[in-house]
């Protein structure tokens, strides 16, 4: 599936409980990809679906191994809604969400995949839903929430001053952010509803965790992968960007799905 192909895939809209509308797409899903449920690929904050997802050809890998894939927007992100209150980003209303994408979708069950923050909606989903989750894969989170060690009154300062941040992972992660326009408030508002969220999945669905050699975020997601009796694979050599465009990552994840 080439790059221009991908491009052309519409932008959907499900409406969220709260009234809140989650942007999606849908790529493939005809009789040739019916074998397995499609793959929900969830991604980080301060991203997008297209980034994180097509940039990386995450959707082609996918697509060239016959699944068919749905890619979200969290809400705040890319072409969704973008709130600017904390409460509507409390991990229930994003798990919600998704439900609501799935329904909009019409996906009964999927696979999911979820990068970094996007592990934090997964957990919800797989809470509340369980029932529609066969398989879920971790990339680039561990048990420590990263939000939960930052300063908040910081990060404020940096979306909302431009003012600099002693903390170089604060800075790291917003300024790119900043720079591309991103709606300063709202990811505010998700990092005050999100900072703290469990990463939590039933027990009875089986889970791959992925991380970088070299990535700080997920930590402690070895130790966490076998205390759920989980399989666990590090990425040699790549950091928290570098672990997602890994070719090691997307085969990992198309064998453990399949």
């Amino acid at each position: 599936m080439s790059r221009a192909t991908a491009a052309r895939v519409p932008t959907l809209h499900a409406e969220a409980p709260d009234g809140v509308l989650i942007a999606y797409r849908v790529h493939g899903g005809g009789d040739a990809d019916a074998a397995l449920p499609p793959v929900l690929l969830v991604h980080g904050f301060a991203s997008d679906a297209r980034v994180t997802w097509e940039g990386t050809g995450w959707v082609r890998a996918l697509r060239d191994a016959h699944r068919a894939v749905i890619t979200i927007d969290l809400r705040g992100h890319g072409e969704s809604d973008k709130p600017a209150d904390a409460d509507s980003y409390a991990p229930e209303r994003l798990g919600a969400d998704l439900v609501a994408v799935l329904d909009s979708a019409g996906a009964d069950r999927v696979d999911l995949v979820g990068y970094s923050m996007g592990n934090r909606v997964v957990s919800d989903l797989a809470g509340i839903a369980p029932e529609r989750v066969r398989r879920v894969v971790v990339g680039g989170a561990g048990p420590r929430e990263l939000f939960a060690s930052w300063d908040l009154e910081e990060a404020r300062a940096v979306l909302l001053d431009d003012e600099p941040s002693r903390n170089p992972l604060i800075e790291q992660v917003l300024r790119p952010a900043i720079d591309a326009g991103a709606d300063r408030e709202a990811l505010l508002a998700c990092i005050e509803g999100v900072a703290g969220a469990p990463l939590a999945i039933p027990g009875e669905i089986p889970v791959l965790f992925v991380a970088g050699e070299h990535d700080p975020v997920p930590e402690g997601a070895r130790e966490l992968a076998l205390e759920w009796n989980a399989d666990y694979v590090s990425i040699p050599g790549r950091d928290h960007v570098s672990t997602l465009t890994a070719r090691a990552f997307k085969d990992a994840a198309i064998a453990f799905l399949a």
